[in-house]
């Protein structure tokens, strides 16, 4: 074992790891006993959850790490094409244009049926949101950094490149929206577009500008397997490797944490209730997990083999591009094993706060989508600087008509069709004085009543004589 993890570590790196040695020798002397040979294998009493605890929440490794992985990438971190041009610091969006991308990206859904894709790009840009951090942009949240190679590659964003990829063509055509917005536009959209309720939406976030305002990695749950596999080969400094092995040695001693805990580890960091995190859960009612990339999941089922869109994956519900409550009903029920169920889903129903929530949305669908679009709202906003302070709001009532203008030529032949709004106008008025709504109106109308008119006074001026 000790063999596989042999290196060869720079000066500047030898130096970085004995101040961290120096400083955590109690952990890397438990670090260790976990390379040692079989004859010395640890002890379950040996290697407690309190250690594990320990190691985890070290901030020299934790930040040997992140400093190792930043600079690993400051030289290409544009490599995956859209992230090479940063945003300067404190621009924002333009309205007009959020409008317009917002078309496009329902353009996009009713193609690519990308929607719980979309969703889960804006939930990972903002759920890297600590509330224990003031400074922007240590705190993280929905910065936009997410479209920065090095945050990009952290394993709980496995997949996310495709709705990079996806989203970068609207991102080219409106220079004036940033990432940030374009992140959380798409997600509320692709809610709504799937039937989900209207998302109390605001935008004008501003983008971070390189890659090294990134937040760390481990904000974002992901499942132990896959981290292991895809970060392991990536760590250049020996300290972070005893770190990221000793956390799976121990996870075979300690067994996994409460379901309930991991959720409210996750959410309450962001500064969600128990609630919110009910409602948001809800959301796996879009969706399938893929186990090359959540290592969950089957890789196909009768309900994701044809797609649409790309096929494969166990989706939680059966009409899983449909928003609704359906979730709540199959994870209660539990009746059908070809949707997924995973321990996180059934703590629902199983924590007695949690329970609560659950309970009400499995039977009342309109309870659902209120508090789902109250949460996925404030979620939206996590961690955001906004340009203006209040934010841009996309105002989505019906537009004015401007006031047609009278143009008597346009009147002056009866084979001229009158406007929808002069005909709007007129039957107005001849309702107002009795007339039958539902008699049609001859498109000559006007012109024969200034012919009455005119008939009227010549006889009375007749008559007068």
């Amino acid at each position: 074992m000790a063999e596989a993890f042999a290196i060869s570590l720079t000066p500047p790196q030898m130096a970085s790891l004995s101040g961290a040695a120096a400083a955590s020798s109690r952990l890397l002397h438990r670090a260790r006993l976990g390379f040692s040979t079989a004859s010395s294998t640890p002890s379950p009493s040996s290697l407690s959850l309190s250690s594990l605890k320990c190691i985890r929440s070290s901030p020299l490794l934790s930040h040997l790490l992140h400093r190792q992985k930043t600079t690993s990438v400051r030289a290409s971190s544009g490599g995956l094409g859209f992230s090479s041009v940063a945003a300067p610091e404190g621009s924002a969006s333009d309205l007009d244009q959020l409008k317009s991308a917002r078309e496009d990206i329902k353009e996009l859904l009713n193609s690519k049926f990308c929607h719980p894709l979309l969703v889960r790009l804006g939930w990972h840009d903002a759920g890297t949101y600590n509330k224990n951090i003031e400074e922007w942009p240590l705190r993280g949240g929905a910065n936009g950094s997410l479209r920065f190679e090095i945050e990009l590659k952290h394993a709980a964003n496995a997949g996310l490149v495709n709705a990079l990829k996806l989203l970068q063509l609207i991102k080219d055509k409106y220079s004036g929206v940033t990432y940030a917005d374009l992140f959380q536009l798409a997600s509320a959209t692709a809610v709504e577009e799937a039937g989900g309720p209207k998302i109390p939406m605001k935008y004008g976030r501003v983008d971070v500008s390189e890659p090294e305002q990134c937040p760390e990695e481990g904000r974002l749950p992901v499942h132990k397997d896959q981290g292991a596999a895809r970060l392991l080969p990536k760590v250049g400094i020996m300290g972070a490797k005893i770190y990221y092995c000793l956390l799976l040695q121990l996870a075979s001693y300690a067994g996994p944490p409460s379901p309930a805990d991991h959720l409210r580890d996750v959410f309450y960091r962001m500064g969600l209730n128990d609630k919110e995190i009910v409602a948001l859960s809800g959301a796996h009612t879009l969706g399938r997990a893929r186990p090359d990339r959540s290592g969950w999941g089957k890789p196909e089922t009768k309900y994701t083999k044809d797609g649409p869109g790309a096929p494969g994956g166990q989706s939680w519900t059966v009409q899983w591009l449909k928003f609704d409550n359906s979730y709540f009903k199959d994870i209660k029920e539990k009746i059908d094993e070809e949707l997924l169920v995973l321990p996180t889903d059934d703590v629902l129903f199983e924590d007695p706060s949690f329970k609560v929530y659950a309970e009400k949305y499995a039977v009342d669908q309109e309870a659902f989508f209120k508090d789902y679009a109250e949460a996925h709202a404030k979620l939206s906003n996590l961690g955001a600087k906004f340009n203006p302070p209040e934010g841009i709001v996309i105002d989505d009532g019906p537009a004015k008509a401007a006031a047609e203008k009278f143009v008597a030529a346009q009147y002056s032949s009866g084979k001229r069709e009158l406007s929808d709004a002069m005909k709007q106008k007129i039957r107005a008025e001849y309702e107002a004085i009795g007339g039958s709504p539902d008699k049609p109106l001859q498109s000559n109308y006007f012109l024969n009543i200034m012919i009455v008119i005119a008939v009227l006074a010549i006889l009375t001026s007749l008559l007068g004589n």
